[in-house]
């Protein structure tokens, strides 16, 4: 062994302490240890002073409980803004009519989970002397109201759907209703957000939802009862919970702020209400954070909210708004500027003006609105007198430029650089006639009209170039700057029972039957002859070698005769494609050079004519009575089936003669 390595070990670390007095087993393990020399004693050290006796007994102090949890309804009186719930509820209870299972379904915080715990409440209360019944009004002090309200009763039991949405969970679920309540007189069961269950929960919930133990009720909870299978939602008693009105949240926000002997100022209560959108919860969260950011020497102002909720000014918006109607556009950027400098976000600023549209809007559409408790003082009077001022079809545009706008600015990546390009078209546009009003003036007068523009003469008179007559019930070719597309009307084959007569009507009957042998018959074959019964076409190289075996076997179908499809080299009538390329030229030439189209172009420049409709074309574009010429006198007279359906695609006269080019 090596000298200095331990055998064991605690060989080679040092000698313990010798012990300070006798062990735990007296000295029967050792002997005692040597006294230790006398040590002169020290003087004691000053002991400090004892604490008084209520920091000692003092409890901690209590943890604050937010303005959402403190003030949470415990009674139907208390639940605001759901009086058809309450009454039917209420009904309910004095009928002895309580269903088993309820679907309570709305946004977040209406009060669907406190709804669930005040039913759960009001069917175990016992009442103060322990004898009452179920009751639509919880005493709150017998122990089964107590245990609820403090989430320790073990007969209600609330679970989160979105963490226990496996069908282990509902299987457990299921065991534990087997067994009788323990305390109350009900077990309850409250599933929250019970659209995450996943479908093999849904499907292991389904039989005990539809006949659960007599002593247990369901309460379910949705945001979104369209995830809910219908199975589940017909088992159910489905109440929806409706968003809080905004008087009735200002009204309840005031209160509050009373018993916590805060003052906030009206401005600002309607910011809040407006901000919840119907949420008592989420309106409650910000009049917390309101009054912390006010601290606790001064009251909740509506400048302070503002900053806190990164609005624009009411009063801000309706000068902005002001400013654009009238093309002002330096005093629009400036406001946007001021808001900016708030700390306003364009989107926001955006948001706000949509919003201010909308209410300029229905003021106009509905003037008794200016009455409405909901709209501030501004806007019930500047806003009444500027939506005096405007017409709908300008609102309407402005509305749609601003959402696209709001898309413009959330999308950029200079924020501020496009929500001021936004207010600068909109005060651009201002000074625009709407495409309506340059109409009118037009169809009166012509008054507005650029210079240079001739007045369309009535009935289609008048010296000049000929041009086509405007019809009262389509204000001219303005179809013609709409957008563009295929033509909206049918093919028009021919009746049934009838022969077709015209190559339009035969390649008409293959639209819908036989797509890719209609596309060929469009665009790739030349009509030349038409006759009952007989055909001559020029297909051109992109048709297939059998297209006349395809359209023989079609015609035969559709028909009840036999066809007879000749190829020729001569050079026919241009494709259905053609035709209807050259009608459209034709159209939108007189389109173009009608008065009114003029007037309408020069009035917005850059416009263009993207389309002409015509009412009375077909598929294919062109007009009624657009037949193709009858087949020469001097030609063969032939009846179907002269030629047999194997000679089809190389007749008499033909033999040896491929499927011509374009060049014919």
């Amino acid at each position: 062994m090596l000298s200095g390595t331990p055998d064991s070990p605690d060989e080679g670390l040092p000698e313990p302490p010798p012990p300070e007095g006798p062990g735990l087993f007296g000295d029967a393990f050792g002997p005692a240890p040597a006294p230790a020399p006398p040590v002169a004693p020290t003087p004691p050290a000053a002991s400090p002073p004892p604490a008084p006796l209520t920091t000692v007994l003092d409890a901690p102090a209590t943890p604050y409980r937010v303005l959402a949890r403190k003030y949470r309804p415990s009674s139907f009186a208390e639940l605001i803004g759901q009086d058809a719930l309450v009454r039917t509820l209420r009904n309910a209870f004095a009928q002895n009519r309580v269903a088993h299972a309820f679907m309570l379904t709305g946004v977040r915080g209406v009060g669907k989970t406190t709804t669930a715990r005040i039913i759960a409440r009001a069917l175990n209360c016992i009442g103060p002397d322990g004898t009452g019944g179920p009751t639509p009004d919880p005493c709150g002090t017998c122990p089964e109201c107590r245990a609820i309200l403090a989430d320790r009763h073990p007969d209600v039991q609330e679970l989160d759907a979105a963490s226990n949405n496996g069908i282990d969970d509902v299987r457990e679920l299921r065991e534990r209703l087997r067994y009788r309540p323990a305390q109350g007189r009900f077990k309850v069961i409250i599933l929250d957000e019970v659209h995450m269950l996943s479908t093999p929960a849904f499907n292991a919930l389904l039989k005990t939802l539809e006949e659960p133990p007599a002593q247990v009720k369901f309460m379910l909870a949705t945001t979104e009862l369209r995830k809910v299978p219908a199975t589940i939602l017909s088992r159910c008693q489905t109440f929806h919970l409706k968003r809080v009105p905004q008087d009735r949240l200002r009204a309840h926000f005031d209160a509050i702020a009373g018993k916590e002997s805060v003052t906030v100022e009206e401005e600002a209560l309607a910011m809040l209400a407006r901000a919840a959108d119907g949420s008592v919860r989420d309106g409650l969260s910000l009049l917390d954070q309101a009054i912390a950011l006010a601290g606790p020497e001064g009251g909740v102002t509506a400048e302070a909210v503002r900053d806190m909720l990164g609005l624009a000014d009411r009063a801000l918006v309706l000068d902005l708004m002001e400013a654009l109607m009238a093309g002002d556009t330096p005093a629009a950027l400036a406001l946007m500027d001021r808001a900016h400098e708030r700390g306003a976000d364009p989107a926001v600023v955006l948001q706000d003006l949509l919003e201010l549209t909308h209410t300029l809007t229905r003021l106009k559409s509905v003037p008794s609105l200016r009455n409405d408790p909901s709209l501030t003082e501004a806007e019930r009077t500047r806003g009444a007198a500027l939506a005096e001022k405007l017409s709908v079809p300008v609102l309407g545009r402005a509305w749609q430029m601003l959402l696209k706008g709001l898309s413009e600015v959330n999308e950029a990546p200079d924020r501020r650089a496009a929500g001021e390009m936004v207010l600068i078209r909109l005060a651009h546009v201002a000074e625009l006639p709407t495409p309506g009003d340059l109409v009118k003036r037009l169809a009166e007068g012509g008054g507005g009209l650029p210079g240079g523009v001739p007045r369309p003469a009535p009935n289609g008179g008048g010296g000049g170039a000929p041009h086509a007559t405007m019809p009262r019930g389509d204000p001219g070719g303005l179809r013609a700057m709409g957008g563009g597309g295929a033509m909206l009307a049918d093919a028009v084959a021919a009746p049934a029972g009838a022969q077709p007569a015209t190559w339009r009507e035969i390649v008409a009957i293959a639209s819908g039957r036989k797509p890719m042998l209609h596309a060929h018959l469009v665009h790739s074959v030349h009509p030349v002859k038409v006759a009952p019964g007989r055909l001559e076409l020029r297909p051109l190289p992109a048709a297939p070698r059998d297209l006349a075996a395809q359209l023989a076997a079609l015609l035969q179908e559709a028909t009840g005769e036999r066809w007879t499809i000749a190829f020729s080299n001569a050079e026919g009538e241009p494709t259905l494609a053609e035709q209807g390329r050259a009608a459209e030229a034709g159209r939108r030439a007189v389109a173009q050079s009608h008065p009114l189209v003029q007037a309408v172009l020069a009035a917005f420049p850059g416009a263009s004519i993207e389309a002409v409709r015509d009412a009375g074309a077909d598929a294919y574009g062109l007009g009624g009575g657009m037949a193709l010429p009858a087949a020469a006198e001097d030609a063969p007279e032939s009846e179907p089936g002269d030629i047999p359906p194997a000679e089809l695609e190389e007749p008499a006269g033909f033999d040896d003669v491929p499927p011509p080019d374009d060049e014919g």
